[in-house]
């Protein structure tokens, strides 16, 4: 008889890698634009912090909380982006954004809450719900206002079961920079209902153009509702280096402890040097690494414009396009399938993030170089010059 797994198991979804599982394997020379892997390397002196304390003998247990040298760093660049003020004790470092979120829908959701995505939404918030015992209801935004927070479109959704919304800001996929009055919005839909906003704001140092990152946990009687997840993945090139944090009012940190402290104890304790000095070296190297990824985008989006029935929003933050394909009168999913199979070039369908995505591919253009960039929009112009 085979050993049966648990039930938060075979009750949530299988996770689904979308073009990424489709191209593992196919030989040629294919184009990846569908992972959120930045190009650049980690710069220098983000590991030649590490390097010196694991050479300095500083490899076994430390905080469970993390550093606090890096957790008051951490709390100073929230209040930098119009946070709230935090001290390092409502910070917890984690294993990455993707155990801090974790970490969240397990200490604040129970079996049969309900909990809202904002579609197009970020996939990985499913499982981690249904995990959790919850169920995810679906808020779908509007193209035609630009995906916009419109409060109109997320209240009918919100029932006596919903516990809390998750929302994204800047946006993965749709490269929404969220304002103010969107974002006041939203949180007066929390305060209503009572609800609780679990905001992951990994992409909150990259914004272009005046677009400026707000998080929601600044605004009035939102800190002690407000779950705020982040990471050094993208805007410092650290994906592989799996650290992250969440800041939250005093009052809501116990439950999040108890589900870090069982999962992880804490985050490896060299590596956290490198976040200190990722946060606290000179601002000159992250806003290099933004410019880079602006020249990216420029040249995506304009050559998208280009291309025949395509049209492409400016990209306000993140590393990620979302151009507009209807006019193709393809599927999104289809004409993933036949750029990979037809010109090698990897994107995401837009339906991956929800039905709100169809009608659209995602372009992660922060993830290759411009010479590769250019090649990659080449092989989609005659893509699309032939339909």
């Amino acid at each position: 008889m085979p050993v049966r797994p648990a039930r938060r198991i075979t009750d949530s979804s299988p996770k689904n890698f979308g073009m990424f599982a489709k191209a593992v394997g196919m030989e040629g020379d294919l184009i990846h634009l569908e992972l959120g892997m930045p190009a650049e390397d980690t710069p220098q002196h983000i590991k030649d912090a590490t390097i010196a304390a694991l050479q300095a003998g500083d490899v076994h247990y430390s905080d469970l909380q993390g550093l606090p040298e890096l957790r008051r760093a951490i709390a100073d660049r929230l209040g930098a982006h119009d946070g709230p003020t935090y001290n390092a004790d409502e910070v917890i470092v984690t294993n990455g954004l993707t155990q801090a979120s974790f970490a969240a829908f397990m200490a604040y959701l129970d079996a049969g809450d309900e909990v809202i995505l904002l579609a197009p939404y970020y996939p990985q918030h499913i499982g981690k719900a249904e995990l959790a015992g919850a169920k995810v209801v679906i808020a779908p935004l509007d193209n035609r206002n630009g995906f916009s927070l419109n409060p109109a479109l997320i209240e009918p959704h919100i029932t006596a079961r919903t516990r809390a919304i998750a929302l994204i800001n800047p946006c993965n996929p749709t490269g929404r920079v969220y304002t103010r009055d969107e974002l006041r919005g939203l949180a007066d839909l929390a305060v209503a209902h009572d609800l609780l906003v679990l905001s992951d704001e990994v992409y909150a140092e990259i914004t272009y153009d005046g677009h400026r990152h707000i998080s929601i946990a600044g605004l009035p009687g939102m800190k002690e509702r407000t779950i705020t997840m982040g990471a050094f993945t993208k805007a410092y090139a650290m994906d592989g280096w799996r650290l992250g944090y969440i800041a939250a009012d005093e009052s809501l940190i116990a439950p999040l402890m108890k589900v870090h402290t069982n999962e992880v104890t804490h985050v490896n304790t060299f590596v956290q040097h490198g976040a200190i000095a990722a946060l606290t070296g000179d601002p000159k190297i992250l806003a290099g690494m933004v410019d880079r990824d602006r020249a990216r985008r420029d040249l995506v989006v304009r050559r998208l414009n280009q291309m025949p029935g395509v049209t492409c929003a400016a990209v306000e933050g993140t590393i990620y396009a979302f151009p507009d394909i209807i006019g193709t009168g393809l599927a999104a999913q289809e004409c993933a399938d036949r750029l990979l199979a037809e010109v090698g070039v990897v994107v995401e369908a837009g339906s991956f993030y929800g039905e709100a995505g169809q009608g659209h591919l995602r372009v992660c253009f922060g993830c290759a170089e411009l010479e590769r960039l250019e090649e990659a929009m080449d092989r989609m112009q005659r893509f699309f010059n032939g339909i």
